[in-house]
């Protein structure tokens, strides 16, 4: 059975269904059940030459099939109990508009996130409750509340590239847990999204994804452990990912059309081009924040900011700039302790990444944060006098 295409088939024939009239959680529904009919006939018969019309028409028959069986809803079967001639499936991909959708603004976050990989992505409730490391029966009520939620949004507005962007780089920066690779599935839906819409802001952030990417490899240590940007191995950076979201960035950005996500890869193409940490062009990545922080007013863009002005300017220039930010906002003291030991004030900086390290927000970043505060903390011990 060919899984990934029936995952890659799944949101144009949601797609198909919800544009016909059925709502969206009837749809969704309907799908799975054409898909759970597909792994059970394609085997012995083989795949069919046109999948996606073949899985359209189970669909829909199982769409109205149920929708017969509910008397109460007879006014709209009567609407919609029209079968369509067999033939090929529409050429019009609804895959765009499932995007927006998915991303709908009625939705929370995590709502959306969970849709969009149901929906889009074709993953199961178990998959998406297993990456997120919740009970399978907890994501069911967030898929479902989420469903109900857009079943009566109507499919004939533009939707909002940003909150899509910012649905899949959510989805990007969950990583990897369970048995499913969220950065990679957001890879995968991301270049989705690019095939169906030409925005720079949709290559920007595709761009952003396979930089980041590229270096995951050196990103840990053989025991588990955090490996800094500048401490990683670069032979182990995935050269063919970096390249192609280089081209993909210059072409963006050749369209003068600049946006946050191509400003952050090129923050990110600007690390990838070094071959040592010492040869990091900091110069260009502050000009880069400037004009990232032109775009957005996101503190943590101001954050990480101040960490580049500190290696491009010295430390005390980064704690200059560091002032400015509200030491509420995550990682701070993190950065803050870093810039501080570059200054050579190790005291303040060991007290900093003990404090960073009970603020961090996973085991991995503890650990490490609580490594550096020891390493310096034996440091200082050593210069006492007995």
């Amino acid at each position: 059975m060919d899984e990934p295409l029936l995952r890659s088939l799944t949101p144009g024939v949601l797609g198909v269904l919800v544009r016909r009239g059925a709502d969206f959680a009837a749809a969704e529904d309907a799908v799975q059940d054409a898909l759970v009919e597909a792994f059970r006939v394609w085997p012995a018969d083989g795949v069919p030459r046109d999948p996606k019309g073949w899985l359209v028409t189970v669909a829909w028959r199982k769409f109205l099939d149920a929708t017969r069986a509910d008397t109460a809803r007879r006014r709209r079967e009567d609407r919609v109990d029209v079968e369509p001639p067999p033939g090929p499936a529409p050429a019009a991909d609804d895959t765009l508009q499932l995007y927006f959708l998915c991303a709908h603004p009625s939705l929370t976050a995590s709502s959306a996130v969970a849709l969009t990989l149901r929906a889009v992505g074709g993953l199961t409730t178990r998959q998406i409750a297993q990456a997120y490391l919740v009970p399978e029966a907890t994501m069911a009520q967030r898929i479902s509340r989420a469903k109900r939620t857009v079943s009566g949004v109507r499919f004939d507005r533009p939707g909002d590239v940003a909150t899509v962007l910012r649905v899949l780089y959510l989805v990007f920066n969950e990583g990897y847990s369970g048995d499913v690779d969220l950065a990679a599935e957001a890879i995968r839906l991301t270049r989705q999204l690019a095939a169906a819409i030409d925005h720079p802001e949709v290559a920007g952030l595709l761009a952003l994804m396979l930089l980041h990417h590229a270096r995951r490899a050196a990103r840990t240590a053989p025991d588990g452990s955090l490996v800094p940007l500048a401490e990683q191995d670069r032979t182990l950076w995935d050269t063919t990912a970096i390249a192609e979201g280089v081209e993909i960035l210059q072409t963006a950005l050749a369209r003068d059309r600049l946006g946050e996500f191509q400003a952050q890869a090129a923050i990110a193409a600007l690390h990838a081009d070094a071959l040592a940490a010492e040869e990091t062009d900091w110069v260009q990545i502050v000009e880069w924040y400037d004009e990232l922080a032109g775009l957005t007013d996101n503190p943590v863009v101001r954050l990480n900011r101040a960490v580049a002005v500190g290696e491009a300017d010295g430390p005390r220039a980064g704690l200059a700039a560091l002032s400015s930010v509200d030491p509420a906002v995550p990682r701070h003291a993190a950065v803050a302790a870093y810039l501080h030991e570059c200054d050579g004030d190790l005291a303040t900086a060991a007290r900093l990444y003990a404090q960073a390290a009970r603020e961090a927000p996973n085991l991995p970043e503890r650990d490490h944060l609580t490594r550096q505060a020891a390493r310096l903390n034996t440091r200082l011990n050593t210069r006492r006098p007995r």
